[in-house]
């Protein structure tokens, strides 16, 4: 796994969160339940940023899901140490020393808990979105056959080409990736390799990718709304991301 700067950078938003802290299957988690009939047998799983699921803009992000009709949950994938808010722009920030305490072995199984728990109240069907550091696990539950429908933004902790050739000889659930201008986790190159290997009907379940101009790692759910094109990033990705739900889920 890594981390870059801007995994510890960006703005926190302004809103009322209106979802509930849950116990499932032995983990905290946020969950968005729409208000209008919805199918009890899908779930969004919300795996999110290194600044866990107590940052707002995560909670909104898991609410927005839900007012488009999905019941949205977010696990506590980072077992109660997540990055604090306040650290975001200190610019001190040891991201290795948090890292070494974060890694598939201390995380994967709490993302397992919720699976199975989420399983035994009866969900068949799983779509999977990863912010940032929740990337590498949407890109694993796919691996696993866990996942239905795969969307990450600016995903961070992949190994390029590998993961992405894995992707397309491994998983079977659809695939989008909204992508950006800056971005060291998954840059330029990064973006070309995943069109060259996934794109052009080579990945026969789907793929899509989405490229926001003058955008940079963290702008899906840390950006600065004061700047247009980064608010146009920010809910273009949204609206992206609940188009391929609909259309995969």
């Amino acid at each position: 796994m890594s981390l870059c700067e801007h995994c510890v950078q960006g703005v926190r938003h302004e809103g009322k969160p209106e979802g509930q802290i849950e116990m499932i299957g032995g983990v905290e988690c946020y969950v968005g339940t729409p208000t209008v009939d919805y199918s009890k047998e899908k779930v969004v799983l919300f795996l999110p940023d290194a600044f866990g699921i107590n940052l707002i803009n995560n909670q909104l992000l898991v609410d927005d899901f839900a007012r488009n009709g999905f019941k949205a949950v977010a696990p506590d994938i980072l077992n109660g140490d997540a990055v604090p808010p306040e650290a975001m722009n200190a610019g001190n920030f040891d991201i290795p020393a948090w890292l070494a305490n974060h890694g598939r072995d201390k995380t994967r199984p709490t993302v397992d808990s919720v699976v199975a728990a989420l399983t035994d109240q009866g969900v068949t069907r799983f779509g999977t979105t990863g912010y940032c550091f929740g990337a590498r696990y949407t890109f694993d539950l796919a691996f696993d056959g866990i996942s239905h429908c795969s969307v990450v933004a600016h995903p961070s902790g992949l190994k390029i080409p590998e993961d992405l050739e894995k992707y397309a000889s491994t998983a079977k659930a659809p695939l989008l990736i909204n992508s950006c201008t800056v971005d060291a986790q998954f840059p330029l190159e990064a973006q070309a390799r995943a069109d060259e290997i996934l794109g052009g009907g080579k990945f026969a379940p789907g793929y899509k990718r989405e490229y926001f101009d003058g955008c940079e790692h963290g702008f899906a759910v840390r950006g600065d709304m004061s700047n247009e094109k980064v608010r146009a990033g920010k809910e273009g990705a949204f609206k992206a991301s609940v188009e391929f739900f609909l259309q995969h889920l």
